[in-house]
């Protein structure tokens, strides 16, 4: 069992202008592609992408910006908590605003939400983290992750993301 735990509740949960504040990231690796054996093959990016407990398709880790952190730390935590990687938080990918279906509060009663969403180098999967019990990691390439994104938020994010990517190539 993870001797890391999950934080829960929305207490010191963060609102701005009746949107909660959310952060999360995309992780990624590199992977070498090697068809024919030449040691000069390009490098693919693969992203991690983790299931969701209440339905179908995935999700990138992501979850409530809390009183007590940064954004930047509460991408880290997310990351830690429901895909159980660790790594090197590098730049800020964008803002993205969505609608939950399923977190609606007085505080924020229409469920709307506003994310900032990190690239996460990815230098540790571990072996336990707090939400294995719920979550999968599944590692893809950025074409498959497309087809996967359970929200088009998520896919505008993987868009940026790959251009992103794209110049620090």
């Amino acid at each position: 069992m993870s001797e890391l735990v999950a934080r829960t509740g929305r207490l010191q949960q963060r609102y701005e202008g009746g949107c909660r504040l959310v952060a999360g990231c995309i992780p990624y690796k590199f992977r070498d592609h090697c068809e024919d054996g030449d040691a000069d093959s390009a490098k693919v990016v693969e992203v991690l992408m983790i299931n969701s407990p209440s339905g179908p398709g995935l999700l990138f880790p992501k979850g409530g910006w809390e009183n007590d952190e940064t954004a930047e730390e509460a991408a880290v935590r997310e990351a830690i908590e429901e895909a159980g990687v660790r790594g090197d938080l590098m730049d800020v990918i964008g803002d993205y605003q969505f609608k939950s279906k399923t977190h609606q509060d007085e505080c924020c009663p229409d469920g709307l939400c506003k994310a900032a969403m990190y690239a996460l180098l990815v230098k540790e999967e571990l072996e336990s983290w707090p939400e294995q019990s719920t979550r999968t990691r599944s590692w893809l390439t950025i074409p498959e992750a497309v087809d996967s994104c359970r929200h088009k938020w998520m896919e505008e994010t993987l868009k940026d993301f790959s251009s992103w990517i794209e110049d620090k190539m």
